[in-house]
């Protein structure tokens, strides 16, 4: 079931056109990565989500409200349900960590229970830090707060705008574990905007490579690591040079085949030598998934490409250059 529905949406700066008639499904439950360069659009796309950039045209539903015509009140209820998470934490520095969590529930008049927040400390793994100021917490910790926040009106939705890119590595591997514990355990839907890839692969499902303000490709991380097209797999990092002579096949390997000896095989049930000259194995979402390039004789490519058919790879031959 799908919790959020954009179609043909546009939004304009002036003349300026930032989002060109988008069109996206998010299923319930799911954690989903809009994924590009900086200025792609991801973020502004993101506050379409909870009303604060309003639309030019088209349309975007949550749970079947469509946001664009929510005003006052139905807004601002609305909005107790979405959560957003911060690059740069945006905590009051004169509240403690338990006031910093509360404060949504102040704002909307909501009634606290100290033990939900409790709860919520738990969850974010700062028990002992209830009474700490930010300027006496980490980069992650001030992020885990954020979060907390974020959380305490139990919202269906929460929108995770950069949320890591301000952390070091290290930390930034934490976070997106204890975002997918959200995901697991409370069953809040999460979509994520980042620049980088390493996040996508790590925790998405599913999600929309950005460019231009353009949806360039959406759809499952399986297909677009398996079927992408080349600013995507610039994006990927799959810049490969490759020899002009005989015939290169670039071939994906999709989860039911990454782990199976499949060239080896060919080589030998084909009686063949070839040159692998390429490659790349990643888990995407705990998915192996892979990519490799073949060089072979032009004169095998009929037997060859039966073979890689036969196993149901997914292949297509390249030209001798640098592709990305």
């Amino acid at each position: 079931m799908d919790l959020i529905k954009v179609q043909n949406l546009c939004k304009n700066y002036g003349d300026l056109e930032v989002l060109k008639n988008i069109n996206l499904n998010i299923k319930k439950g799911s954690i989903f990565g809009l994924v590009g360069h900086s200025g792609a659009g991801k973020s502004t796309l993101l506050r379409t989500f909870n009303g604060l950039e309003p639309i030019a045209s088209g349309s975007v539903q949550i749970n079947g409200l469509e946001i664009s015509s929510l005003k006052g009140k139905e807004l601002r209820h609305f909005r107790q349900k979405v959560g957003m998470i911060f690059q740069h934490f945006s905590l009051l520095g004169r509240k403690n960590v338990y006031e910093n969590i509360i404060l949504p529930l102040q704002c909307a008049k909501m009634p606290i229970n100290p033990k939900e927040i409790q709860n919520l400390l738990e969850l974010v793994g700062l028990q002992d830090k209830a009474k700490a100021y930010p300027n006496e917490l980490s980069g992650g910790q001030k992020q885990r707060v954020a979060i907390a926040r974020a959380l305490s009106v139990n919202p269906m939705l929460l929108l995770s705008d950069e949320a890591t890119s301000a952390l070091d590595p290290s930390i930034t591997g934490a976070i997106l574990d204890l975002l997918g514990d959200i995901n697991r355990e409370l069953g809040v839907s999460i979509v994520l905007v980042t620049h980088e890839m390493e996040v996508v692969k790590r925790l998405c499902a599913e999600a929309a490579f950005m460019e231009n303000g353009q949806v360039l490709k959406s759809g499952r991380i399986e297909d677009l690591f398996l079927t992408p097209d080349p600013k995507m797999r610039e994006f990927l990092g799959e810049n490969e040079i490759l020899p002009r002579e005989g015939l290169n096949i670039r071939i994906y390997f999709p989860k039911n085949l990454a782990q199976n000896p499949i060239i080896t095989q060919m080589a030998r049930t084909l009686q063949m030598d070839f040159n692998i000259v390429w490659g790349n194995l990643e888990s995407f979402n705990g998915i192996a998934l892979g990519v490799l390039v073949i060089n072979i004789d032009k004169n095998a490519k009929e037997k060859v490409c039966a073979y890689l058919d036969e196993q149901g790879a997914k292949w297509e031959i390249i030209q001798g250059e640098r592709n990305g």
